[in-house]
Formats: structure tokens, sequence, C-alpha cells
């Protein structure tokens, strides 16, 4: 148990103030994610609920702080759950709402952004239930004024030392100004962005040099974060000619950094984060949900934005009565294999054994074969480690390669149990049939083109929104032109072989990207190698580095293959 953990079964329930960081899920606290496991209630603001909520449990109460409430003392209303709580009336503030939900019995988590001691408001909160004999403790966070600043390659000390001061634009007096403005440290600055260019004025006219460098970071630790270079005389002019400002949007936070660290000669060595390959790229993944997940976390670490649109449903077949008889011949000896050629087609299998109360152990006695490394995790997933797994290729092709003919002699069984979808191709069949064995070929599950996007996902996808699609099949081409329409031209296409590029260009898509090899990891990876080529050519050539979305429509490049 953590040192922190407060035992269970105490009479009262308890809170946990707790820092959810500046933006990145990334950087919760492995304490964190402890407290948001074990919490009954979870109490946070807007802009931190989405970092949060994925750690707690299912059953979990959420309360989502009002932001048109005062930062003294934010509202509450309720966005869901199963206990008494979220019938509190959203009138009342933190700290009532908190401290009556840990009287109940309830294990509290009040979430705020950035480090509660230094970002947030709650203290108030903490005095509250310390006053009522509430029982709390605090697990901190990642400060903003910390974390934004090592986000954006500018470090606040170095070895030589400095003073590093902090400052909250909002509530500072002119006697803070007058302070770090006559010091010559570093000044962290926390403000509105419309209000940079005030602070700015602050410090000079308390004695900071107008030539004094100066960054400003708007969204820090996300894949929106954006840095701009200037001086202390110059950013409010700065931010004018990058169109930042005026803004409706001119009251988002951001973190300033004065002083000599964040000067832009340094900074374009140490900025590793906005040089990632895919920063900022909003990328189209056209898979089911579930599909997506791994590939959509390895475009997060190269900095992109994934956007999951599922361009096929899965449903079960429309007779089941051949499946059922398959599986039942599983279990009395009818097979010598089992081929998977997908991921669905193990669960096509796992949901039938499950309805007749089966586990992995009625495969004893059978080879497994499974078409690829993503349909071999799914088996052991389900407790079956296969026995045959492509050694080349990972298609029917390369299964094939690999499958050993039907010999009488040491195969007492010649039949092959082969389940897929409904539109799948006749190559494995034909092969194992040439090998010499028997093919009971059965559909597990059907193919439909799914439902088509909300309105704004198909604009984005016509009007250039987006600044690549990855297609990992030639059904994805197909159907999300079907259900959503053609991409514009100025979004880059990668494409998982030859075959899906050449379907994408019968659909008058011309394909900029193409994996060496038929796997989604390395079709990402591919992506990612354009993506860095593209930033160096425009490093070399001087050009300020865009993402493709923000080009204007012109010719494209022709076909990468890497």
């Amino acid at each position: 148990m953590s040192p922190t953990t407060l035992p269970i079964g105490l009479e009262h329930g308890h809170v946990t103030f707790l820092g959810a960081g500046p933006g990145d899920p990334g950087l919760l606290t492995l304490r964190a994610v402890e407290a948001l496991g074990n919490a009954d209630v979870l109490v946070a603001e807007p802009e931190v609920l989405d970092v949060v909520r994925t750690h707690a449990r299912r059953n979990v109460t959420v309360l989502d702080t009002d932001t048109g409430a005062s930062p003294d003392t934010p509202q509450l209303k309720v966005v869901d759950g199963t206990s008494a709580t979220s019938g509190v009336p959203a009138s009342k503030d933190a700290a009532n709402i908190v401290m009556e939900a840990a009287r109940g019995g309830r294990r509290v988590v009040r979430a705020v952004s950035g480090d509660p001691g230094l970002d947030a408001y709650a203290a108030g909160e903490m005095l509250a239930c310390a006053a009522a004999g509430v029982p709390f403790e605090v697990v901190p966070g990642v400060a903003a004024a910390v974390g934004v600043p090592a986000y954006a390659g500018v470090p606040l000390r170095d070895a030589e030392g400095a003073d590093v001061r902090f400052v909250d634009a909002r509530t500072a007096s002119a006697r803070c100004w007058a302070e770090v403005g006559a010091s010559d440290g570093t000044v962290v600055v926390s403000a509105a962005l419309d209000s940079v260019g005030a602070a700015a004025g602050e410090l000079v006219a308390a004695g900071r040099k107008p030539d004094t460098p100066m960054t400003v970071t708007v969204a820090g630790t996300t894949t929106r974060q954006r840095t701009w270079c200037a001086t202390l005389g110059t950013i409010a002019q700065t931010l004018k000619q990058a169109k930042v400002l005026p803004s409706p949007e001119g009251g988002r936070p951001v973190i300033a950094v004065v002083g000599e660290r964040s000067s832009a000669a340094q900074r374009e060595q140490l900025s590793w984060f906005e040089s990632k390959p895919l920063f900022g790229w909003k990328v189209l993944v056209p898979r089911t949900k579930e599909q997506a997940a791994s590939l959509s976390d390895q475009l997060r670490s190269y900095g992109a934005v994934p956007h999951e649109v599922p361009t096929i449903a899965v449903e079960p077949p429309r007779t089941p009565q051949q499946m059922e008889r398959a599986v039942k011949g599983l279990v009395t000896g009818r097979y010598e294999w089992i081929a998977f050629t997908s991921v669905n087609a193990v669960k096509a299998v796992r949901e039938k054994f499950e309805e007749y109360g089966l586990d992995a152990r009625a495969f004893a006695g059978i080879k497994v074969a499974a078409v690829g490394e993503q349909t071999a995790k799914a088996l052991i997933a389900f407790g079956v480690k296969p026995d045959l797994v492509p050694s080349g290729e990972q298609s029917a092709a390369g299964l094939l390669e690999d499958w050993p003919p039907y010999d009488p002699v040491f195969d007492p069984i010649d039949r092959v149990f082969l389940p897929r979808a409904d539109i799948a191709t006749e190559t494995l069949v034909a092969g194992l049939i040439e090998l010499g064995w028997e093919v009971d070929d059965v559909t597990a599950y059907r193919t439909v083109r799914a439902s088509p996007p909300p309105a704004d996902t198909r604009e984005a996808i016509k009007g250039g929104g987006f600044d690549a699609v990855l297609f990992t099949s030639s059904s994805t081409v197909r159907n999300l032109v079907g259900i959503a329409g053609k991409p514009h031209n100025v979004t880059v296409i990668a494409c998982i072989g030859p075959a899906t590029a050449k379907t994408a260009e019968e659909h008058g898509l011309r394909v900029d990207v193409m994996s060496p090899e038929p796997s989604v990891h390395r079709l990402a990876e591919a992506l990612a190698e354009f993506g860095l080529r593209r930033r160096a050519s425009a490093v070399e050539a001087g050009d300020p580095v865009t993402r493709p979305s923000e080009r204007r429509p012109g010719s494209r490049r022709r076909r990468t293959t890497t």
C-alpha cells in the first residue's frame, strides 16, 4: 500500500486533492492513478475531466465544475453516476459538495489542473475540510508553470543557476511587478493570451529591458501546443502578426517565460515536443475503435492527434447454424487445424465459446494458425498460443507459404476449420486444398459498411481539415469514400500496401506514403518518416513548418515508398 493511501474501513470518507498536470495525460503520477482507481466520487474541472476520467472506476459518480462560475467558489453539475451524491443540487459550491460526499463515507477525488498548491484555488476547499473534520490528502501534480516551459524547450535553470520567479498576472500587485522587474532572473508568468502584452509592459515599466527574450506558450503539453518567441518589447506585435490576437479566444491561459533562457536560438535546439515528426497533425484512422487503439497510441507518440472513424461494422452471420456445427466439431475432434485470419474471427469464435460455456481448453489437441501478429495477440489474450504464424508476409499468402502439406502418416485428420468474414477472398481456401487439406469454410461474421460519421467530420474530410489519412485495406478506402466522401487534395494519403494503394488511386486519390510491409505499425512509422522529411525540407528552405491542412491546395507530391 502506498504510504499516502488512507486505510480502508474508516467511518467517514476522505478527500484526495489531486493535481492532474497541465494537460498531457501521461504526466499523471502513479499515486494519482491509484487514487482515481479507488474513488467513489470524482469532482473535476471540465478541462481535466477527460485526463482523469479514464483511470476512474466504471461506476464512479462524476461531478463537473461549471465553467461559468467564479474561480473562488466553482459550481458543480452532475455528469453521470449512480451514487446518492448525484442528487446534490448544482447550486452548492465545490467545498460543500466534496465534504457532503465524504461525510457519506465515500472516497472523493477532487481533481484540478496542474498542481493543487500552485495552479488551483484548492486551499480554500482544504481549509473547509479541515474545519469540518473531514480527512484529506494532497497528491501533487506537475505544475503548469514548470511543465509547460519544459515541453516548450525552455529550461528555467542551468548549471550557472538563476533566480526563478513565478507570477500570476491575474492577481499580481504593483509591488509584485516592481520586485520581479528589478530582478535579472527568469520570470514565469501565468496569464491570459490577451493580457500577455500588458504583462510585458509591466515588466518593462519596472526595469526589465525591452529586448529581454520572451516565449509565450498556449495549450502547453498537448498536441495543440504552440509557442511564439519574441522580446518584451515585440511580443504584442508578434502575436498580432501571427494573427493570434485579437481573437475571441483571447482568454485562453498561457505560460510566458522571460529571460535569456527563453532566447529563440536556444529554443530551436531544445524544442523537443513541437519538433515531433507529426506534431499537431490531425490523422484520420478509418478502423473500428478496438482495432484503432494501438495504432492511435503510436500516432500520439509521434505528436499526432488521431481521429478514429469506423468504416466497417461487424455483425453476426445471417444463419448461425454453420458456425454452431463447426464449434461443436472442434470439441468432438473433427479438425486437425483451425486458422484465424483476423482479430474479428478470434472474437467471433470466442463469443460462441462463451455462449456454450467453453473456454480455451477446448483447443486441446488442435493446431492453431494466425495470419499475423495482431491476430496472434488476440489468441494469446484468449489463452491460446498459436502454433503457426507467418514468418514472412502477414497475409493469407504468407500463411500458405509456411503451412505444411497434408501427410496421412502424421496427420490423423485432414480437415481445417476456417472461420472468416463473409467477404473474404478465396486465396487461403484454394491454397489449403492444393496442399491436400479439406476445408470447412465458415462465415463467422459479416462486415457491413458503418454509419456515416457526424457532419463536421465529413466536412473536415472533404474540406481538407485532416492532415493525413491511413488506409489499412482496400475496403477502408471504399467504405470511407462511400460514407464520408473523398479526402481533400491537401490530405496526405498513406496506404498499407500496393493493393490498397491501387484502390485509392482508382478512387481518384494520389498516394503519398506506402508502408514497406503490410503492418499498421510500419504504416504509422512510414507516415512519421514522411513528416520528418517534410519538416526538414521546410527548415532547410527557411520556410515555416506547417501542417498539410495549413497548405494551400496545389500539386501533390509523387508517391513515396519508405
